[in-house]
């Protein structure tokens, strides 16, 4: 149980916003904010690629990494250095880099869930951004896709003086990652979008940013819609997998016949999509039976009866009890 509780914290504490629209309205289950209770450190030190002492690796990139800590204390160093460099193309500020990391904390020797172990899931890392701790964020801009990087964390560049007592961290633990830089996401889906039937909301979502959703005057369809807008060329998601999206959400009734619907809820403010088990009941109905089956790539407009999303549960304002729901949802990722 002990372990199932750190897989569940490991991924939410390490991002600095929320990963899933700031809010309990997206297509979650329940009203659990995945966001850390942190703000970006003051004065995070600027990268160096080596200092005394430095943790060693071994093991083969693509696996868990072996760390063996030396004794001692930490230099105090931010460090961030390439222990393999990929052959891939080089990681640009705000790319969305899918990341597979090993880590552990040097005081106490103590290991932190990491993609590796039983429960564990990569981590989409924003480039360079401060939706993220810089561990991270400042640790993969400049490197090749393919890498594997050691970190050597201190406070101000991980969970600062507040520590992150959900995971063991101290006010003054240095931590130690060694992260595999897999591969860089899109950020949306690409390509030309399909007609829209005119009794259907109409989307749109050709720039990096919130879609535009127009929902027409007439009375929502009674059963789930989940047209694909524009098709992917990845493979089909399985029921299971963790899945990475960027969406928009919208109610119907109260936004019926506006020029622009008031979004409920958004990845895109978030600096980086959201992701989920798909097809196990961590998400509302709609979004399970919706994607499930879905090529990777895809942009889906999700149209989800109230049964198959909150039913009859208020969740604020903008999303009145018995909501016909409006994704717009583009798959970018499953694992």
């Amino acid at each position: 149980m002990r372990r199932r509780l750190a897989a569940a914290l490991i991924v939410p504490a390490l991002m600095l916003t929320a990963a899933c629209g700031g809010g309990d309205d997206s297509g979650k289950k329940d009203s659990a904010s995945p966001s850390a209770d942190a703000s970006k450190p003051a004065d995070v030190p600027k990268p160096v690629d080596a200092a005394d002492p430095m943790p060693s690796v071994a093991g083969e990139a693509g696996k868990k990494a072996e760390i063996t800590v030396p004794k001692g204390e930490p230099s105090g160093k931010f460090v961030v250095h390439t222990v393999t460099e990929g052959t891939g193309p080089e990681i640009k500020k705000d790319d969305l880099v899918l990341t597979k990391y090993t880590g552990k904390i040097w005081k106490s020797g103590k290991d932190l869930q990491g993609s590796y172990d039983k429960d564990g899931q990569p981590l989409v890392v924003p480039a360079g951004s401060q939706s993220i701790l810089p561990l991270f964020s400042d640790s993969v801009v400049g490197k090749k896709v393919g890498s594997r990087v050691l970190v050597v964390a201190p406070p101000a560049a991980a969970f600062g003086a507040q520590g992150q007592p959900q995971l063991g961290v101290g006010p003054k633990d240095n931590l130690v990652f060694v992260l595999d830089l897999d591969s860089v996401m899109p950020k949306k889906a690409e390509g030309t979008q399909a007609p829209i039937p005119s009794d259907l909301p109409q989307v749109k979502a050709d720039k990096d940013e919130a879609a535009t959703i127009t929902i027409p005057k007439n009375d929502p369809p009674k059963e789930l819609v989940d047209k694909v807008l524009i098709e992917g060329k990845g493979p089909e998601v399985k029921s299971g997998q963790t899945v990475y999206m960027q969406y928009s959400g919208a109610a119907w009734a109260p936004n019926q016949g506006k020029d622009a619907a008031k979004l409920f809820d958004t990845s895109w403010k978030t600096g980086a999509p959201f992701s989920t088990a798909i097809g196990q009941g961590q998400v509302i109905e709609g979004w399970d039976k919706g994607l499930v089956g879905k090529k990777v790539g895809s942009r889906v407009l999700l149209v989800i009866p109230p049964e198959q999303a909150y039913k009859d549960q208020a969740k604020g304002e903008d999303l009145p009890a018995n909501s016909t729901l409006v994704f717009v949802v583009d798959i970018v990722g499953a694992v």
